[in-house]
Formats: C-alpha cells, structure tokens, sequence
C-alpha cells in the first residue's frame, strides 16, 4: 500500500496535567514536545496490513538526537547616535536646534516693552503675594493643620511637641527676616549714597520679579515663542496597533493571539534612523513585506502620520519574512532636502558613482551612468522630466561628454543645456523627427566606428573589451563618453515614417553603446511596449520609475515580476513628485527623493559646464551651430532592398539580400548577415518565410527569405502614411 502523506500542521495541545492518548491507536501518544519548541509536522506511519481500515499513526519527525548548527549571528548596536555618524541628520539637528533659538530670541526681544509694562502693573500685586506668603513661612502657617489635627484628638504630648517646634521656628525666622530688613535697607542707603544708579537697577529688577510673582497662574506674561506640536514617539504596541489594522487577516489573528504570535516579534529596539524611527520585526508565517508595502495608507492611518512618513520595506539581508519600517517625522516630499552636491563647484567623472538624490533618511544615494542604458518612466508630472534633465546635467558636468538632448514634448525643459548640446531638439513636428534621425545616424555610424576601434586595440590595453577611463581619455581614439536622453520616446517610435528606422537604432545603440562609451535615457509617460519597445525595455540596466498607475506600467519599467516582488510605484501618492524606484544600481531596488534642481540652478550648472568644456576644447555641433550631416535620401533600408533585388526576382534568401546590401553601402551595411535583416525588417512589418533557392554548388535547398512583394507593400503603406500624401 502507498504512503498516506498529511500537510496539516497539527495543533499544539493545551498542556495541562491530563495524559494524552492517541485515537486512532488506541495507545498513549507520543508525548508533547517540550514549551520552548516549536511542533512540527508528523510524518505518516506505515498502516498494517490487518488495520487497513483504520487511519495510519503519525509518527514524530523530529529525532532527540538531531544536532543544532551551531549557528549564532550577531547584530551590533551602533555606539555613537545615528544622527551623529550621518551628515544630513547632524546638520538638520542643529539646524533645528539654531533656527529655533535665533527665533526666539527675536520673538522676546521685539516684545521686551511690553513685557515690562505688563510686570510693572503686576507688580503691586507680587508685592502683595511676596507679604503674605512671607508672614505664613515666618509664623509657621504650613504646621497649623497638623496641631489643629492634634487638638481635636486631644493629644496632649504631640500637641506640645508641636508647639514647641512652632515657637523655635518662629523665633528663628522672625529673626532671619529682621535682619534682612535692616541689612537690606542699609545695603539700599548706601547704594543711594554710593551708586543710585545700581539702586535704580536693582529697584527696576525687583519691581520685575513681583510683577513676575503678580502674573495670572494660567496666563503667562512671557509665553513659548515656538509652539511645539509634539510627534508621537513610535512604540511598539503602536507599531502593532498600525498592523492590526491594514485589514491582513494573519496579522490581525496574530496580533489578538498574543504569546508567540504566529512568530511575530520585534528583532531589536526601535531606534532613531535620521529623522525618523525605525522599527525591525518578523512578521507572522506566510506574510511578506509585500503584504504591508501596498497598505501605506491604512498603515500611516494607524501610526497617526501621514502616508509620505511612512515607508515599509523588506531587509535584503535577512528572510522573507523580515520587515523594516521606517517611520519619518516628516514626509518626505516636505523634509528639507541637502542640496545637490554640484549645483555650485565640482565635476564628474562618468565611470564613478555621482550622488543625484536622497533616500528616506536624507543620506546621499549615487549612480553610475557609464555601461548602462537608463529608463524612466511616470504618469505625467511627476518630476520625470526633471530626473531626466539631472542625468544630462551630471553628464555635462564631464567635460569628456558628448550630449544629444531631445525634447519630443516640445515645452523645452532640456533648454538650458543647449550651450553644451552636440545635438539637441524641442518639438514634436516632421522636421524635427527628421532631424533626430539623422543624429541617430551619426550615433549608428560612430557605433561602429568604436567597434572597429576596439577591435584593433591590443588586448594588454583594452583587456575587457569596452571603454576604460583611460581609453576615454584618450582623445585620439574618441572614444569619449556619449550620452543621448529621448524625453517622452514614444513620440519618435510612434512615427509613422521615421519611427521604425529610429527604434531600430535606438535598439541597437541600447544593447551595443554601453560597452563602447554610450549611453541612451529614455524618459516616458505611457510605459508600455509601444511607447517603450521590448528590445530597449529589456536590455535598460538603470531603472526609475516614478508613480505609475498599474503592474503593467510598473513591471515595464522596473523589470518583469517586480510588481510581484513588492516593488510597487503605485503605492506612491500624488504628492510624491521626484520619488521613485530606483532598480539596477545595487542588488535590490531602493526608493530615492532625487535632488530639486529648477531651470535657474540647471542654467548656473550648464554655465560651468561650458567654461569647463572650453578649456577642454569639446564644444562641438549643435553649440557651436553645426547640423547633422546627411538628409532624408541617406539611408532606406527598405528602397535598398528593391535596388539589390531585381523585379524578376520574386523571392531571395535573406543572407543573399545582406551580401548584396553590403556591397551597396558597405559603410552601412558592412557586416551585416541573413539574421540582422530579418531582425531589421520586423519594425516595417516585413517577415520573412521560408524560401527555395539554390547554393553555390548547385544544391537546391530551402532557407530563410524574404518576397519582393512584401517590400514593396511596405514601402507603399509607409509612403500613403505620410501627411498630404
């Protein structure tokens, strides 16, 4: 008979003095694992054979003999405070303290009048309060009650205790206050003899401390000049209090279970983390962070803050169940950013991480934009455009750098880096369409210029195969840096002229440019295959994406099943603008705030870009007033079809058409093979098929190809697409 195998958990027994027996055998079971372990699933006994209509024993599964590994891990607590070793939280800590101060400071001083005045008409009534609560303390008031407790007690001894205690302090006070009188009057005669100005100090002085004295308890002559409202102090039974209340069924249940809470437990101390808590915890079994991730805002409802405090995540270093929550005392879309590290001096080497934004905590987070195609995508404002802008800044910031600009939504946000600019373009018409692609030509052409070079390079020098610093430096290779940002792309692909042959390139310089010294950002509102294209999408290593308004946008962005992982952009409110996921600089994606830089900051970077290229000597194309070489005429992979195949010719292996194509324009075609024209005939919609031909030899055979006819259906669609035609 086959293993009976069960899945259930059993339940833990109520452990009582009562001994347990098992049904189904009718023997005592096994007894029950000591408190301190966890019960674990039984494995499946074998039935007999003369009891095989009874259900099968469980046997235990965890033998007493099995080792433990001897593991022990260790979390030191850090020894200085956190906002102590961090910059950003030092500087915001004592910028708080000062601002506050130097408040102050102004608020009393301005009102120093009227407090004065209003001391002075208080004054007699301090006078008055100074008296009386004198005469009680010199006459022993305070022990009157008490004697008063022993006469109706009739208490003779303590009486008289007491009243021998009253009359030795009453003598002894009475005495302390005439000599201060007689002191204090000779001491003020002879201020008025000596010094009537001290006497006038030091009358003005008491007249201010009795109108002190004076003042209504409940209405303050001088009040707080900053009113605090105070934050909350996260805890941890508010933290619990928050969970309970997202609406998760397991952590509800854990959380009214108490004890060990379904493995629910706080794994250290919550602590300051800048400005704000961090709290670190285990959640229940079978909940993930992901599970908390999406419910920000019932969570910021339960913590009492509001949803930009509030960022859940998991700890790559730990377990999938490990959650660390971090709890601002701010949003971080109003905490004070640092400002950008290069608004006002420095330069950039591209091969090194550049600092280009803030993470929750306000600590610096860099990127490394060499070797690398970036995309960025959003809903509309966002902040994309401006990330956008930030990268080619920083890319300006290397003199070595080449920048194309392009601007498809046509408002002129990349304006300011027109002076540095080798290619740039605002707008969204034909000619600028054009003109982009006839850059995109250039760019195609100086790939593989670089391949050749870097071909021919020996390998002591270029071990790696791609561009080094070194080689970048270089000037007699030019292999410089080139960085090319296409803000809004979907306008460009979606052309229905110049759109194929611009995806095309954009394609290749997005798989091909980063080992040779390129970089291409691609920015867009509408992330989807259309307006971002699987072979650019696929091979982008730098993501960011801003909020977005479903798993499609987001997994286009961010990468295949990110969604899934917890790594949600939707999660972001409205608010949020120039907060995203940042994926592909590290090993698991992290939120960044990027810095705020306005038109006027990017017009003063751009200034001191320019001198600097000067002095380089790299001020070239469109800064200089050049245009791109070539025109529309320069390059139609489709016409050069129809040249190389003649019209008897109905059908031709592609690896015939790629031959023929290099021998047409080898400075364009040169290399190409049979897969390279099947791969560029797909963004015309032209594929290929099977095709009968005949090889050198004579040997009839059937391969892939291409008809004429399909060429030439293309080309016609493509032309009555155009506008007028």
């Amino acid at each position: 008979m086959s293993e009976i195998h069960t899945v259930d958990q059993p339940e833990e027994p109520e452990r009582s003095g009562a001994e347990v027996f098992d049904i189904t055998t009718k023997r005592p079971a096994t007894p029950a694992p000591a408190p301190a372990e966890t019960p674990l699933p039984a494995a499946p006994a074998e039935p007999d054979d003369e009891d095989e209509g009874e259900a099968p024993a469980l046997r235990p599964v965890d033998p007493p003999d099995l080792p433990s590994p001897g593991i022990t891990t260790y979390k030191r607590r850090p020894i200085v405070p956190s906002w102590l070793t961090s910059k950003p939280g030092f500087v915001s800590t004592v910028q708080r303290a000062s601002s506050n101060a130097f408040y102050a400071t102004v608020f009393h001083g301005i009102r120093t009048p009227w407090y004065a005045l209003q001391l002075g008409l208080n004054a007699p009534r301090g006078t008055a309060r100074l008296v009386r609560e004198t005469g009680r303390w010199v006459w022993d008031a305070e022990g009157a009650p008490l004697r008063e407790y022993e006469v109706r007690r009739e208490n003779t001894a303590e009486y008289l205790k007491l009243s021998r205690q009253r009359d030795g302090r009453v003598r002894l006070r009475t005495l302390v206050t005439l000599v201060g009188i007689v002191f204090g009057a000779a001491f003020a005669l002879t201020l008025y003899v000596m010094a009537p100005g001290w006497l006038g100090v030091l009358a003005a002085a008491a007249v201010l401390v009795t109108g002190f004295w004076g003042a209504p308890q409940d209405h303050p002559v001088i009040g707080p000049a900053v009113l605090k409202t105070e934050i909350q102090k996260l805890t941890g039974p508010i933290v619990l209090r928050a969970l309970d209340n997202i609406g998760n069924p397991k952590l509800t249940a854990a959380i009214k279970k108490g004890g060990d809470m379904n493995g629910m437990r706080f794994t250290s101390e919550i602590t300051r983390d800048g400005p704000g808590y961090r709290a670190d915890l285990d959640l229940p079994w079978g909940v993930t962070p992901e599970d908390i991730m999406e419910a920000r805002k019932p969570l910021a409802s339960g913590l009492r803050r509001k949803v930009g405090c509030v960022w859940p995540s998991a700890d790559p270093t730990e377990h999938e169940g490990r959650l660390i929550l971090w709890v601002g005392d701010k949003p971080m879309n109003e905490t004070t950013k640092p400002a950008w590290p290069l608004l006002k001096s420095g330069s950039v080497d591209l091969f090194k991480p550049v600092v280009f934004g803030n993470d929750q905590r306000m600590s610096d987070v860099t990127v490394t934009l060499m070797f690398a195609s970036v995309v960025v995508g959003s809903i509309p404002r966002m902040g994309k455009t401006f990330l956008m802008r930030l990268f080619l800044l920083i890319a300006a910031l290397d003199p070595r750098a080449e920048l194309y600009a392009f601007d498809f939504k046509g408002t002129g946000d990349f304006g300011a880096l027109e002076p540095v600019c080798h290619r740039y373009r605002a707008g969204d018409e034909d000619e600028d369409i054009l003109y982009v692609l006839e850059s995109l030509r250039e760019l195609r052409a100086e790939l593989r210029r670089r391949a050749k070079v870097i071909k021919s390079l020996p390998r002591s020098r270029c071990p790696e195969s791609k561009v080094t610093p070194e080689l970048a430096s270089d000037r007699s290779l030019g292999l410089h840096p080139i960085v090319a940002g296409f803000d809004e792309c979907q306008v460009p692909f979606e052309h229905e002229k110049y759109g194929a042959e611009i995806e095309e390139i954009c394609t290749d310089v997005g798989k091909r440019g980063p080992a040779l010294g390129m970089v291409a950002l691609f920015g867009t509102q509408r992330p989807d295959a259309k307006s971002l294209p699987t072979g650019i999408s696929a091979n982008a290593v730098l993501r960011f994406c801003l909020k977005v308004m479903g798993q499609p946008a987001n997994d286009m962005v961010l990468g295949t099943s990110m969604y899934k992982a917890g790594y949600r952009a939707t999660m972001f409110s409205r608010t949020d603008r120039g907060i995203c996921w940042m994926a592909g600089e590290g090993d698991d994606p992290r939120i960044v705030a990027s810095a705020f830089v306005d038109a006027l900051g990017a017009e003063q970077v751009v200034a001191r870009a320019r001198k600097a290229r000067e002095e380089y000597g790299n001020v070239t194309g469109h800064a200089i007033g050049q245009q791109p070489q070539g025109g529309e005429a320069a390059y139609d992979l489709l016409a050069d079809i129809l040249k190389v195949v003649p019209a008897d010719e109905d059908k031709v292996w592609n690896e015939k058409v790629a031959a023929r194509l290099a021998t047409l324009r080898p400075e364009v075609y040169g290399g190409w093979k049979g897969e390279t024209v099947t791969t560029n005939l797909k963004p015309h919609g032209v594929s290929t098929q099977d095709v009968w031909g005949t090889t050198d030899k004579g040997k009839g055979t059937t391969r892939r190809g291409i008809t004429r006819a399909d060429i030439t259906k293309a080309i016609t669609v493509r032309d009555g697409k155009r506008p007028g035609g």
